[in-house]
């Protein structure tokens, strides 16, 4: 079964006084169409009947019948007896609107929810069977053009919506990859940043000596990092899972640039071997930049942290300013670290890193560059436009 396929069926089941109601029109179709047979002989009469009831039972939607059988036995059907009148010695006006009605139904089916295959191949076998119908008779007349541009219109609508059915199939698949690529950059965001901490400290704390106190302050911030690296998980796995948080739960807003002032104050390692970080905030930006301006200006800055942390171990300055531009917003994130003392290859793992924070910036409107400062150090600076909601 496609995907196409099975799309249509959940999202346009059939029920049964549908049903009921396709095949009572058929059949009262095709007992009028009996009616204007009466002159036919008695063989030539059940042979067109039956061809035309047999079709009109298979354009009814049974799900327990796939699409291609049923439509694979109406046009043998039909094209066997008009097939059988065309190269008779008597042929006579034959051609009835229920069988037509039925095989342009399953024409539309298959064209619009059959396989690839069944469409390819199935669909013009039903579409010159309905087609031909008119060839039975005598002197078919205007009857063979008007229904073949009747068949080509039902074609081309059924197509059609195929096309349209099968585009929001791709926006469907195209929105659940950002989602998955969002909800996998927000995890190493979020996660590497505080399990990057954890491992800084304990690491520094095999070094440094540490007395009592000091111990306990190192344990209480693992114990802090891991905490936050936890929830963010859960919460992260809950969005995935597309269910409701358990009871007791927390719902947390998105960070903004309070967040961006407490991060930075816990931007800290064990023993006293803290990097001083100073913070600049052009003074009124808080209240003006909306909440998703504001979240994406934590994102990037957490991400600059944690490279620091991985990278640039030696820092012993950190400096975050966020100021208004002419051209909008610039963000900098700047340290004197040299590089020199970057954690081991496992710890730092791989990740978004720079890439990452310019795919986020460009989601902004803007643009980030990062590179060395020609005074030593390390510079990360976003240029955001200013937002039109602030």
């Amino acid at each position: 079964m496609s995907v196409l396929t099975r799309w249509v069926q959940e999202h346009h089941p059939w029920s049964t006084r549908a049903k009921l109601a396709i095949a009572a029109i058929l059949l009262g179709l095709t007992a009028a169409d009996a009616l204007l047979w009466e002159h036919l002989p008695s063989a030539q009469a059940t042979l067109v009947v039956g061809c035309a009831v047999i079709v009109c039972i298979c354009a009814v939607p049974v799900e327990r019948v796939p699409l291609t059988v049923r439509g694979t036995i109406a046009a043998a059907v039909s094209w066997a007896v008009t097939l059988l009148f065309v190269t008779s010695d008597h042929p006579v006006t034959v051609e009835g609107f229920g069988e037509i009605a039925g095989l342009l139904l399953l024409l539309a089916a298959v064209l619009w929810r059959g396989t690839p295959r069944a469409a390819l191949i199935l669909g013009p076998a039903l579409a010159v069977a309905c087609a031909a119908v008119p060839a039975r008779d005598v002197d078919p007349h205007e009857w063979t053009l008007a229904l073949t541009l009747l068949t080509m219109v039902v074609a081309a609508f059924s197509l059609l919506l195929r096309a349209q059915s099968e585009q929001r199939l791709r926006d469907l698949d195209a929105l659940r990859s950002a989602e998955r690529r969002a909800l996998a950059r927000e995890l190493h965001d979020v996660v590497a940043h505080h399990v990057t901490g954890i491992v800084v400290q304990t690491r520094g704390a095999r070094f440094a000596p540490l007395d009592a106190r000091a111990t306990d302050a190192v344990l209480e911030s693992i114990g802090r990092e891991a905490e936050e690296a936890l929830s963010a998980m859960r919460r992260l796995v809950t969005v995935m899972r597309r269910s409701e948080p358990a009871p007791g739960a927390s719902r947390r807003q998105s960070a903004g640039i309070r967040e961006v002032r407490e991060m930075a104050a816990a931007f800290a390692g064990p023993g006293g071997a803290d990097p001083v970080v100073e913070v600049a905030i052009e003074p009124g930006l808080e209240a003006l930049l909306p909440a998703d301006t504001a979240a994406g200006i934590h994102r990037l800055t957490r991400e600059a942290l944690t490279n620091i942390r991985k990278h640039a171990a030696d820092a012993t300055r950190v400096r975050i300013t966020l100021t208004r531009t002419a051209e909008g917003l610039e963000l900098r994130v700047t340290d004197d670290g040299r590089g020199g003392v970057p954690l081991p290859e496992p710890a730092r793992g791989g990740g978004f890193g720079i890439e990452g924070m310019r795919e986020r910036a460009a989601a902004m409107g803007g643009r980030l560059d990062a590179g060395p400062l020609p005074t030593g150090g390390w510079q990360v600076r976003a240029r955001l436009p200013w937002p039109a909601r602030a």
